[in-house]
């Protein structure tokens, strides 16, 4: 059944940053005004809900925002299902807001949030984003497309003085539990080796491609996930959906030094991280932005709550929330397999 009124719509965005959060805020904003209906951003995530700091959002606001990155709203890793008491807090908080409805911008953890939110009666509609590209039931998520080309711009510039200095290089990108990032950054660099966590690391045939490699060439460049397992990992800080906090495991100088221990060759490592969350998004991200954001407006307006705007090939549709959260699109066997096509 169509809702038609006139609506008051929050929006928040949790979750880690990236390219493309912007965007995906200005196309509801934009599309809301089709509507008539008024947006109201809620600053900070799950956390802005839960104390209730918002800003308005209208166009003024909005429409200077679509090359910006990071996001306007500011967001965090809060999740209210953490104590029972919180869940009520948030679910009392939407109706004391005056909000018709809520939409939750983020990835699994946030729209997980969404759909548990939503089985409980909340009108709240989702909108996928994950630089990681690991969020079910989309083909992409923005933040993807843009954190790849950053890599794949280091990945230039660390080939060049690998090839200056005769030297073995590696690349750490994020990715903590998909190797989508790194499989990208990989295979477009024309990286001799990729590492990534769906698969264990063989050190003998990693070595054998590498040292191949460096004796064609002079050098060699290898590109590693954040996630990887290079040693058993010990006890690490936790945030509040349970990961782990990698910014002190050290996956790309674990990884040059038992590489340089294995094969007497130089060898050096470069963690681009956070830069990869930053900076303006790509076009491919300000459209994919754009369009599930408009996309999210539209399902208010449907009545198609507890779904998510996903993209399917060309088209955007509306699945249900728990279709996507859950279970994480990992990299699959089919595409181990053509990037093995390319260590020779």
């Amino acid at each position: 059944m169509g809702v038609d009124l006139q609506m008051r719509i929050g929006i928040l965005t949790g979750g880690g940053d990236c390219p493309g959060l912007n965007p995906a805020i200005r196309g509801a904003v934009f599309r809301a005004i089709d509507y008539g209906d008024q947006c109201v951003g809620i600053v900070g995530g799950w956390q802005g809900l839960l104390s209730c700091e918002t800003e308005p959002l209208d166009l003024a606001g909005v429409d200077e925002i679509i090359d910006r990155g990071g996001t306007i709203l500011g967001t965090s890793r809060t999740n209210p299902f953490k104590d029972p008491a919180l869940v009520q807090q948030t679910i009392a908080n939407v109706a004391a807001m005056g909000l018709d409805a809520l939409i939750a911008i983020g990835g699994d953890d946030t729209l997980g949030v969404a759909a548990k939110l939503a089985a409980l009666g909340v009108k709240v509609v989702g909108v996928p984003k994950t630089m990681d590209n690991d969020l079910s039931g989309t083909d992409f998520t923005f933040g993807f497309d843009s954190a790849v080309s950053v890599a794949l711009d280091a990945s230039r510039r660390l080939k060049d003085t690998a090839q200056s200095h005769r030297r073995i290089l590696i690349l750490e990108v994020m990715g903590r539990h998909a190797g989508w990032v790194a499989l990208y950054t990989g295979i477009g660099s024309g990286a001799d080796y990729t590492l990534i966590p769906e698969v264990p690391i063989d050190w003998d045939t990693m070595v054998r491609q590498v040292m191949t490699a460096y004796k064609r060439k002079k050098y060699a460049f290898v590109v590693v996930s954040e996630g990887v397992e290079v040693t058993r990992a010990t006890s690490e800080e936790l945030d509040d959906f349970g990961h782990m906090l990698l910014q002190d495991r050290g996956v790309g100088p674990e990884v040059a030094r038992i590489l340089e221990e294995k094969t007497g060759i130089s060898t050096r490592s470069a963690t681009i991280g956070h830069i990869q969350r930053g900076g303006s998004p790509t076009l491919f991200d300000r459209i994919l932005g754009s369009r599930v954001g408009v996309k999210a407006i539209e399902m208010i307006h449907s009545g198609e709550f507890g779904k998510m705007a996903a993209l399917r090939g060309t088209e955007v549709i509306a699945i249900p929330l728990t279709e996507a959260v859950g279970t994480l699109k990992t990299v699959p066997q089919e595409w181990v397999d053509l990037l093995r096509v390319f260590s020779k």
